[in-house]
Order: C-alpha cells, then sequence, then structure tokens
C-alpha cells in the first residue's frame, strides 16, 4: 500500500454503542442507534459515473462533511435539520429522520440535465416551462424546482411537482412547503457563494420528517451535491461561448472520461497513480476553502479509526 493511501479513510468497522444497524454506501458508513439516532461516517472513497473508484482519496471525507455540517448550522433558521452534533472531522452524528421519496433539486442556471433535455429540443424540465433561445450556463429568469426520484436501478427520473402530488408520494400540504424550503435554501446558498466570488448553478435538497416536522436531511450545497462557477469570467465566457470553470468533482469525471471509462459495461476502472490522488485531494482542500471561505485544518490520520470510534462514542454517551 503507498504512503498516500495508508492516509485514508477507505472504511470503518466499530460496533458502536446502542447500535441497531449498519449500512455501507458509496462512499458513507451509517450506523443506525437506538431512540432514532444515526452516525454517519464521510468515508475518503470516492465515486463517479456509479462507480466506487478503487483509489481513496486523503482528506475528501473531512471536506464534504465539514462544508455539510457549516451549511446546516447556518440554514437552521430557515428549516429544521437532522444534525445533532459534528462528532469528528470526518462524521455527523444527528436524527434519523423518514425521508421523502423525491430528491429536491433546484436549478439557477441552464447547465447538466436540464441543459442536456433543453437542447434536445425540451421547453419544459419537471413541469417548468424554458423560454426559447437559451444557450448553456445561461441563467434562468427565476430559479426553478426540478424533483426526481430513484428508480429501482438507481438512476434518477424527472417528475413534477403536480405528478408528486397525484401519484400521493407527498401531500400538496408539505410539497407547497417544502418547496418553499428549498427555494429558501438555495437563495441562502447563492448569496453565500457570491461573498465568496461563486455562482451556485444548481443543488439537490433532501427532507424527512421527523416527530411530524418537515427536516432537512444528508448534505447540503458540497461540491458533490451542488455545481458551482467561478463569478469573475462568467459573463466573460458567457459572451464568448465558452466553457465555465467550475467547483465541483467534475474534475474527476474528465479524468476518467480521458482514460476511457465512463462507467459502460466491458470498461476497466483506472487505477490512479500517487501524484493523482494527491492532485484531486489538494482539489477537495481548494474546493473546501473557496465555499467556505475559511482555512482547511488536516487532520490527524495517525490511528484515526481509533480516534472517531472514540469520539463517536463520547457523543453516544452524552
Amino acid at each position: 500500500m503507498s504512503t498516500t493511501q495508508q492516509q485514508a479513510l477507505v472504511s470503518t468497522n466499530m460496533f458502536l454503542k446502542d447500535q441497531i444497524n449498519f449500512l455501507r454506501g458509496k462512499v458513507r458508513d451509517v450506523y443506525f442507534l437506538e431512540n432514532d439516532r444515526i452516525v454517519l461516517v464521510a468515508s475518503d472513497r470516492i465515486s463517479a459515473f456509479d462507480h466506487v473508484l478503487p483509489n481513496a482519496i486523503p482528506y475528501k471525507g473531512q471536506v464534504l462533511n465539514q462544508i455539510a455540517s457549516k451549511f446546516l448550522d447556518d440554514t437552521k433558521h430557515i428549516v429544521p435539520n437532522w444534525k445533532i452534533a459534528e462528532a469528528d472531522p470526518h462524521v455527523t452524528y444527528g436524527h434519523t429522520c423518514k425521508a421523502y421519496p423525491v430528491e429536491f433539486v433546484v436549478r439557477g442556471y441552464l447547465a447538466g440535465h436540464a441543459w442536456r433535455e433543453y437542447k434536445s429540443g425540451k421547453r419544459e424540465v419537471c413541469g417548468e416551462a424554458l423560454p426559447d433561445g437559451l444557450k448553456e450556463n445561461d441563467k434562468l429568469p427565476t430559479p426553478i424546482l426540478t424533483p426526481s426520484t430513484k428508480a429501482e436501478s438507481g438512476h434518477d427520473m424527472d417528475i413534477s411537482y403536480d405528478e408528486i402530488i397525484a401519484q400521493k408520494l407527498i401531500t400538496k400540504t408539505d410539497m407547497k412547503k417544502l418547496k418553499a424550503y428549498a427555494l429558501e435554501l438555495f437563495e441562502y446558498g447563492t448569496e453565500h457563494a457570491k461573498k465568496q466570488g461563486l455562482i451556485l448553478v444548481d443543488t439537490k435538497y433532501e427532507f424527512g420528517k421527523r416527530d411530524g416536522e418537515i427536516t432537512l436531511i444528508d448534505e447540503i450545497h458540497t461540491p458533490d451535491s451542488s455545481r458551482y462557477f467561478y463569478a469573475d469570467n462568467y459573463k466573460k465566457n458567457q459572451k464568448a461561448g465558452k466553457p465555465q470553470r467550475q467547483l465541483s468533482k467534475e474534475f474527476v469525471r474528465q479524468w476518467l472520461i480521458s482514460e476511457g471509462f465512463q462507467g459502460r459495461e466491458g470498461e476497466i476502472v483506472p487505477i490512479m497513480d500517487e501524484e493523482m490522488v494527491t492532485s484531486i485531494s489538494e482539489r477537495y482542500i481548494e474546493l473546501y476553502e473557496h465555499i467556505t471561505g475559511e482555512k482547511f485544518v488536516k487532520r490527524d490520520y495517525n490511528n484515526i479509526e481509533n480516534t472517531i470510534e472514540k469520539n463517536i462514542q463520547n457523543f453516544i454517551n452524552l
């Protein structure tokens, strides 16, 4: 194992006090505890094109956990959220909520999936009308909500506000509140990004219910759940028809494509050399500092799994 890989949290294998279940996701280890509590460990695993890549990325889990943790704290005046505490730089400890079966994607710009739909001739995304004459990455007249549901295969499926109600996935009363929360969170994220010289292009929110109250769950405004552009050259690039500089994990996808991998059948996931791993780690740290406006403090990786377990147990005992 390389020196770099010794300095990465690939996975955890704990048995915590009051633990009743465990789930290993693509990049997170999830521990379910009694009394409706949950422990989310953001590992340093990295995924793209629905595949977990062979190399873990030092500090990636810490970056994503601490960005989400900051924004959960900063937005709790808008909507209650699941977080109780940041138990460790890689860990958030919180409440278990019953998740809604819909993801709330808010878009302020015509990019990604919405652009691909528009380019194919559609002038409506998830029931939201789009004007003619837009180019890729153009600002939309107003931010739009484009919800999606998870199909059994795990791929996102577009669904409109009215379809959600018609299919009885969510009540009309709750949908009205959820839409208002999602748009208000997006407005907050947009204003914060602006102060950092960034543009929040689109992002995903997930909600659940706890004791009958709508609650924000999962991560928020991280580079894995959001797309950011740099604001300084945005207008110039749009005018010239050039691609926008992005602050997201798109650079990892681009590297994989250049290595001949897009997650299709028969393709082999490329192994990153140590230089590439270090480069991605540095990019994640750069993302953290740009998005939060704060200096990133690298955690100590010595005996990391024991340290994480000890920190979590301390919170559980409290």
